[in-house]
């Protein structure tokens, strides 16, 4: 199996991360092109390009102007324990053992606008870049999709290779798994849907579905799932498969439970 996760906006690069081992970019070059671009932009270009607030915009111009390779101990993080998003609230990777970590480190990535893709254990620096920004980089590469696509694709198999994956679980937003070629891997793609049951409906509400998505990326690390009928045992935090809202057929795998307002604390 191989997961796939979308980053956070929200970071943290002030505690200390629980693990000090780390890995250097798979891409460092690829993001260091992006990054010298984008120390090039002003506060006000940034805002613009990215629809943030004038606080962000500045913000990520003092990040882009402090970008820097080599990445050290000093002025770096491992990505795992950077993002801090509602999907990394239920990874929860600080709790996760030594072995746990090793295991994620061959078995989930996640994307990044900035650096393509990234395993766990992986140095970076702070920054803003999401997928879907609307930037020409280069004529023939006129957004990150392009920039991105063949790229981490060819990684991606490559890491599949390594470790015999049998499918992909992929539980990145359609912004940034939409940078993968999916057509051209040839293994089952699961993507699952995580509802809320309301009286006598189910809805997809956006922070529990989020947070479900690392709590399913934390399910599939502590148990070491190799097949996809594995994640029907997933239960962590009041879900489970749903049989009846789910089509195996079709690749459509829903898990509910029932709706509380105060089950997840943020």
């Amino acid at each position: 199996m191989i997961a796939l996760l979308s980053p956070a906006k929200s970071l943290d690069f002030e505690s200390v991360p629980p693990y000090e081992k780390r890995s250097d970019l798979i891409f460092a070059k690829e993001a260091e092109y992006l990054a010298n671009k984008l120390k090039k932009f002003s506060a006000k270009k940034l805002k613009t390009m990215m629809s943030i607030s004038d606080d962000l915009a500045q913000l990520n111009a003092e990040r882009y102007a402090h970008w820097t390779l080599p990445f050290t101990n000093d002025n770096s993080k491992q990505a795992v324990y950077s993002f801090n998003g509602d999907v990394y609230q239920g990874l929860d990777a600080t709790a996760l053992s030594k072995v746990e970590m090793d295991y994620a480190q061959d078995h989930l990535r996640i994307l990044s606008g900035l650096y393509g893709v990234l395993r766990p254990l992986d140095s970076i620096q702070p920054y803003r870049l999401e997928m879907g920004t609307s930037w020409a980089i280069t004529p023939k590469k006129n957004s990150l999709y392009r920039y991105w696509k063949s790229t981490v694709t060819d990684r991606l198999k490559e890491d599949i290779e390594t470790v015999d994956a049998k499918f992909i679980l992929n539980l990145a937003s359609q912004e940034y798994a939409k940078v993968i070629d999916f057509k051209s891997v040839d293994l089952p793609i699961i993507a699952p849907d995580f509802k809320e049951e309301r009286g006598d409906k189910f809805q997809m509400i956006s922070f529990f579905a989020k947070k479900a998505r690392g709590l399913m990326a934390k399910y599939a690390i502590e148990n070491k799932i190799t097949n996809p009928e594995e994640l029907m045992g997933f239960d962590y935090e009041g879900y489970h498969f749903n049989e009846a809202l789910s089509d195996l057929s079709k690749n459509k795998w829903v898990f509910t439970r029932k709706y509380e307002s105060n089950q997840i604390k943020k």
